[in-house]
């Protein structure tokens, strides 16, 4: 399978795109003004102990103040605590990570509990665990690597070394190499120790990587065959990064200097507009129909133009099959998160029902944001979880429609004129005036005039006032003004 990523560079954003078999998987996208602040480290201060929920508000500087769970504040030794108000209060000085971006009009998740990248491993200051990727499973290499970390810091004679997690990546990792990564990350945390001792709060005591070397460190893998960069400057400066902590992949990367953009030429562009669409098409003709609430994201699995060549039962198995596939790439397309209910077209034999689910299992296997699926329920709905840390692509590039406030749909023309004459006759019971003029969409008005025209007569004659109308072209369709006149 070859992967590829491509890296678009603009003074306004930097955007990521993963790339197999010359098919999009994934997309990020920074905005230079809007930055993710997932893994930034804060020295806040706490505004507000909510008991009743266990939490706390903490101001880091932000908008809005960030959230802080009980379960994510670090017990002293030996401390047994059942209330948020015996580990914090408020105005304490607190030094935190953000878990999770502010999404909608939630503000950010704060832990105590810090960690800190690098290329192989994750550093844990306030724990003394190690502890290695899920994703490694053969039970050989584990050992191995559990024991050259506990090698590296006997060779370091580290006194209170912290915790490490062994990474995905570190799997085939030698010994020289993951302790480079245990001094790089030492030295960081020094750093930092000497920020939390002298800065006040609220400060930014550390600052995650932007997006480009972030890709680095996190989405490469041995599968990645090229990462073409389409700017020299960040070129240069992933070259000196890969150099100093990744030189195994420096002959991967590649500066893209073609006079076409490099995501039109990978088709990029086109895919990112189809991510925004609420129906997929399926290559046999069914389709899905995917739809972000803000409790849960619905993904409903349809035939439509798909009827197979022996019976329902095999065209419904072949296109369950075929969506488990395409639904595991469009989680990771479109960034989703949160839990997620899936539809799928109802399955009489079990076995298909067993094989679709494993499909959509070893699709997941996939995705860097960690899943979990959860079970059928007895409606037949798949119920899964996707860890949300970001934003969707969807909350990134775009907003609620001003016409219809983020509902999808909008009032008709024949309910906007029965809402009109209600107001008129409201109007007309509590002020004395010699006639109406109505203010709406043209849509609004030709209905009003043509097949409203009999009862726009009646109500002029009931109130005993004439009734005007006039187009107002920048009103949206629900949108009109009743003027006295």
């Amino acid at each position: 399978m070859s992967e590829e990523i491509l890296i678009n560079i603009t003074p306004m954003e930097s955007r990521v795109a993963v790339v197999e078999n010359g098919v999009l998987q994934e997309v990020h996208v920074e905005r230079t003004q809007r930055r993710g602040i997932v893994g930034n480290i804060y020295k806040g201060k706490v505004v507000r102990v909510l008991p009743g929920m266990q939490a706390a508000f903490v101001d880091i500087g932000l908008d809005r103040a960030a959230f802080i769970h009980a379960s994510e504040i670090s017990l002293r030794e030996g401390q047994a605590v059942e209330s948020i108000s015996a580990l914090v209060h408020d105005g304490q000085s607190l030094v935190v990570q953000v878990t999770k971006d502010p999404i909608g009009s939630k503000g950010a998740r704060l832990t105590t509990q810090l960690s800190i990248p690098s290329r192989y491993l994750v550093y844990m200051p306030r724990t003394s665990h190690v502890g290695i990727s899920l994703k490694i499973e053969d039970e050989g290499e584990r050992e191995r690597l559990k024991q050259v970390v506990t090698d590296c810091i006997a060779q370091e004679n580290i006194q209170d070394a912290g915790g490490f997690i062994l990474r995905t990546a570190a799997e085939g990792a030698g010994a020289e190499e993951i302790l480079m990564d245990i001094r790089y990350l030492r030295r960081l945390w020094e750093q930092i120790g000497t920020q939390i001792k002298t800065v006040g709060a609220p400060t930014e005591i550390y600052e995650d990587l932007g997006l480009a070397l972030r890709t680095l460190r996190d989405l490469v893998n041995p599968k990645i065959e090229k990462i073409r960069i389409d700017s020299r400057e960040t070129f240069q400066k992933t070259t000196q990064f890969v150099a100093e902590l990744m030189p195994e992949l420096a002959e991967r990367l590649e500066h893209y200097p073609g006079e076409r953009p490099i995501f039109d030429l990978y088709g990029v562009e086109d895919e990112i507009q189809r991510a925004l669409d609420r129906k997929v098409p399926l290559k046999s003709g069914g389709y899905l129909v995917v739809d972000p609430a803000e409790a849960m994201t619905t993904i409903d699995v349809n035939t439509g133009a798909f009827v197979g060549h022996r019976n329902l039962e095999e065209t419904i198995f072949k296109t369950n099959l075929e969506a488990a596939t395409a639904i595991a790439r469009q989680l990771r397309l479109r960034n989703i998160g949160g839990i997620i209910i899936i539809d799928f077209i109802d399955m009489e034999d079990e076995e298909h029902q067993r094989q679709v689910l494993r499909t959509l299992e070893k699709q997941l296997e996939r995705d860097h944001a960690k899943t979990n699926i959860i079970g059928i329920t007895e409606l037949g709905l798949v119920q899964m979880t996707r860890k949300r840390t970001r934003e969707s692509l969807e909350q990134v590039l775009c907003e609620p429609c001003f016409c219809c406030h983020g509902r999808g749909k909008l009032k008709t023309p024949e309910t906007v004129c029965y809402e009109i004459f209600r107001e008129i006759l409201r109007e007309a019971r509590a002020y004395q005036a010699e006639g109406y003029r109505v203010l709406a969409n043209q849509k609004v008005v030709d209905r009003l005039l043509d097949e409203e025209s009999g009862n726009v007569a009646e109500l002029e004659a009931f109130i005993g006032r004439t009734i005007r109308f006039q187009v107002e072209s920048m009103y949206s369709q629900e949108q009109y003004d009743v003027v006295l006149l």
